[in-house]
């Protein structure tokens, strides 16, 4: 039996194996003695003896890791570490990545990604040309010569197996460069003279090389450079945004998009059909799942399920114990289940990325459809965007203030609020309830900014490269506040 139809006809099973693994794998390391890893003997005691971590609980051990000590947090050795910014902490985070989690959890979620694609379209021609991946950057790590640190997309690229080579497009020198702008501009012309057939990436960076592609051939879309390409692996971030965009770089219906949730902390779901953007939740790549209700997140003694407990269109956080010595670990994306039957998902937004000033609790998920929506009637196309509060105080009015940068600008911006405004009090019954008659929250602002405004935003900040992330949704104004001062 396949693996995939395994853990679909048996998810809890799979996933109570699983568990028994990681425990006993980690049982001699010094988080394991700690928490007694020996003696457990189930969920319960699981629950009971393993507190839950955020990145800072699990720090001081990464530390640890990064100067060459072993067997902390995983039985094997572990020296490389993928660097996550995030989108609400500046810091960088350090993700420990195992050769166990290489080969049993990345590598595993890109073979059944094919495997599904190639299931669901069976006169597919991918790999008759070559795949485009846009990585980010790797370096050696100031703390110890085997220790090494990078986005994750290039130390998959890195550790990539020998026969996908032949496959893989640019040469890794330009491949892994750390100067986004250089190579945005080399890659684009070395890979030319390739016949690519398949991209992935996330989508900012992938336009931004595309047009530099069209910019330099001189042509009018992708197909008149690549006629055989047909295949765009996205994740990371919500597609949405992007979708109009992509569709003028490709005006046919000849290429199929897939999303995946790939993160540097484990690859978590592949879309299995073609009729939804849902995600198969893949429960057997070395990974143990917990969620967290969103409404319990600040409790200091949450409600947390296994797999086997949770409920459909409940938004929850997303706790992992994997094999990379993650344990308990809240990555702070938050999820809702589509289906149980197999277990499908779709991501929702971030455990910190959302705006509840006032009571509102408006998450991505509401923000990405009501912009949809604003679009499709205002007929705008956005590129980029990122909102957050204004609070009371002064004469200042509570109210969002949204920073938008548009591909394709409304021909009113005024309208284009109001359809935004109206969409979210639709989508979401607290927004409502708070903008019922102005009485709190009013109008919406909504600024719409030159092209490059984000870019040069996050060049500013040292965040160029595929895995830095515009933040969507913020508490506070540190971000926008920033953005509003290059307008």
């Amino acid at each position: 039996m396949h693996q995939i139809e395994l853990f679909v006809k048996y998810p809890h099973d799979v996933q109570y194996d699983w568990f028994s693994k990681l425990i006993n794998s980690a049982k001699k390391t010094e988080w394991g003695i700690k928490f007694g890893y020996g003696s457990i003997k189930n969920y319960e005691e699981y629950k009971k003896n393993v507190p839950l971590s955020y990145y800072e609980d699990l720090k001081p051990y990464i530390d640890r890791l990064m100067k060459g000590e072993q067997n902390l947090l995983w039985s094997s050795n572990i020296k490389w570490m993928a660097k996550s910014s995030g989108t609400t902490n500046d810091k960088s985070k350090f993700i420990p990545v195992s050769q166990e989690s290489l080969e049993e959890c990345h590598f595993k979620g890109g073979k059944d990604l094919y495997a599904i694609y190639c299931q669901n379209n069976p006169e597919t021609n991918i790999f008759n040309g070559k795949s485009l991946a846009l990585g980010g950057s790797h370096q050696i790590s100031e703390y110890n010569t085997d220790s090494y640190y990078g986005d994750l997309s290039a130390i998959l690229i890195q550790n990539l197996p020998f026969w996908a080579e032949f496959q893989r497009t640019p040469s890794l020198d330009i491949a892994l460069m750390d100067n986004w702008e250089d190579k945005i501009d080399k890659m684009a012309h070395a890979i030319l003279k390739d016949d690519i057939t398949n991209i992935s990436g996330v989508p900012s960076w992938t336009l931004l090389l595309l047009k530099k592609v069209l910019e330099i051939t001189k042509r009018n879309n992708i197909f008149e450079v690549w006629p055989e390409m047909e295949l765009y692996v996205h994740g990371g971030v919500s597609f949405n945004p992007y979708i109009d965009e992509f569709k003028t770089l490709f005006p046919s219906s000849k290429l199929n998009y897939l999303e995946t949730y790939n993160a540097s902390e484990g690859f978590f779901g592949i879309q299995d059909t073609t009729n939804s953007t849902d995600l198969l939740l893949m429960l057997d790549y070395g990974v143990f799942y917990e969620f967290i209700p969103l409404s319990e997140i600040e409790n200091p003694n949450p409600e947390i399920f296994a797999i086997d407990e949770v409920k459909t269109d409940v938004n929850y956080a997303i706790v992992i114990s994997t094999n990379a010595g993650l344990w308990r670990y809240i990555i702070g994306d938050t999820i809702k289940f589509t289906s149980k039957n197999p277990y499908r998902i779709k991501i929702t937004g971030r455990t910190k990325s959302f705006i509840n000033a006032f009571g509102e609790e408006l998450i991505i998920d509401n923000a990405e459809n009501a912009l949809k929506i604003a679009c499709n009637k205002a007929n705008a196309i956005i590129r980029e965007y990122t909102a957050a509060p204004v609070y009371l105080g002064g004469n200042a009015t509570a109210s969002h203030e949204w920073v938008i940068e548009f591909y394709k600008p409304p021909e009113n911006l005024e309208y284009f609020t109001e359809v935004l405004d109206n969409a979210l009090k639709s989508l979401n019954s607290d927004y409502e309830a708070k903008r019922y008659h102005d009485m709190l929250l009013k109008m919406p602002k909504v600024h719409s900014v030159a092209e490059g405004t984000f870019y040069e935003w996050m060049k500013n900040r040292g965040r160029l490269g595929g895995q830095n992330k515009v933040p969507r949704l913020s508490n506070d104004r540190k971000y926008i506040d920033d953005i509003l001062k290059l307008i």
